[in-house]
């Protein structure tokens, strides 16, 4: 340890220019102070306490009164670099644009994420995936710039696996929020999908429908995966049909969910559609539309059901069956789970319930 009186300056004297603006510097507090460079590092950074020869409390009152006369503030970069930490979580979203509208499905998210990170005593990093081709960037290193931070959370239907593969091999902290058991070592936060979808076509049943189909977009999400089977077995469960036609899956909803078809299937015997929720909501809104056009009554000769909540600029719609997501409890856990997977500590990837919604869309079919 450097001793307390190497490289002294006379103290009392200010050692800064007059008019000076810039950031005061560790060498400027040991010049006023009368210490070691050394010293003025031990003392502010409170390893003084822990060394071999403590420090004075004589040594450390003048210390700690010249930075506070200079106006001293440690470099945040500096010593989370000291500690091979930065404490930064990032947040790493592959919707094409970061979603700042209150309304936007993933701010509830956000809103977790942020309120937990402040109790875990980290701040956040914000990355898009629109800035290396949003749900396109699967190259190799697309997603290295996310080193900046300590450990990743990210956001999306579309995490390409084959990166994220990567950074969990190269020991970098990262946590899905969704569950992605198709990427051996990510460890994930997600809502149970499958328990929830499978409560809203048991309430169908138990109403009375016989004949029900699900609307989903034509993707492997995991979390349209998962609703789609929660739906099949809420079907089986209750003896009606979940052969292929029970499952309808369009490119694009909005050109495919017509008013012809809905009559089609309501001639055949449907009485009940279900939706699944996705970013955009284009299943849900092109029934709705679809179910309209062709003039049915809803309830009454059909029922709707979202798996999820609509979209939220229609909030103020009557409210349909379908089960609301803890968005914001999902964020907050996923923030816990990387803090843990930082730590070292022993994590588990974590299945969250929803809650079911009775709304306004449902009742017993009119056939009776």
């Amino acid at each position: 340890m450097a001793k307390e009186g190497a490289g002294r300056a006379r103290p009392g004297r200010s050692p800064v220019p007059a008019g000076r603006r810039s950031r005061p510097r560790q060498a400027e507090v040991a010049q006023l102070a009368g210490v070691s460079q050394a010293t003025v590092s031990l003392v502010l950074s409170g390893r003084d306490e822990a060394t071999a020869r403590p420090i004075s409390e004589e040594t450390r009152r003048k210390v700690l009164q010249a930075a506070q006369t200079l106006g001293y503030v440690p470099d945040p970069a500096a010593r989370r670099l000291a500690a091979a930490r930065n404490n930064l979580l990032g947040v790493f979203s592959f919707t094409a644009t970061f979603p700042t509208d209150v309304r936007h499905s993933y701010y509830p998210f956000l809103v977790g994420v942020e309120q937990e990170a402040a109790v875990q005593g980290y701040d956040l990093v914000l990355f898009t995936g629109s800035s290396a081709g949003g749900a396109d960037a699967a190259g190799a290193g697309a997603l290295n710039r996310v080193r900046l931070a300590d450990g990743c959370l990210f956001l999306g239907r579309h995490a390409p696996s084959p990166e994220l593969a990567r950074l969990v091999r190269d020991g970098f902290p990262v946590v899905h929020l969704g569950r992605r058991e198709d990427t051996e070592g990510v460890a994930w936060v997600g809502a149970d999908y499958i328990s929830a979808s499978r409560d809203v076509v048991t309430a169908l049943a138990e109403a009375g429908h016989r004949r029900i189909v699900l609307v989903r977009e034509d993707d492997d999400a995991p979390a349209s995966t998962d609703r789609e089977h929660g739906f099949l077995d809420g079907l089986r469960a209750a003896g009606l049909p979940a052969g292929p036609a029970a499952v309808f899956r369009t490119a694009d909803p909005h050109t495919e969910v017509t008013a012809a078809r809905v009559r089609a299937w309501h001639e055949d015997g449907v009485t009940a559609f279900v939706a699944e929720e996705t970013d955009t909501g284009a299943a849900w809104r092109a029934l709705r539309a679809a179910v309209d056009a062709a003039g049915l009554r809803c309830p009454g000769e059909v029922s709707l059901a979202v798996l999820g909540s609509p979209p939220p600029d229609l909030v103020n719609e009557p409210v349909p069956m379908g089960f609301d997501i803890p968005r914001a409890r999902l964020g907050a856990e996923a923030v816990r789970l990387l803090s843990a997977l930082i730590a070292g500590e022993p994590t588990e990837s974590t299945l969250v319930a929803c809650t079911f919604r009775a709304g306004v869309s449902s009742g017993p079919p009119a056939t009776a």
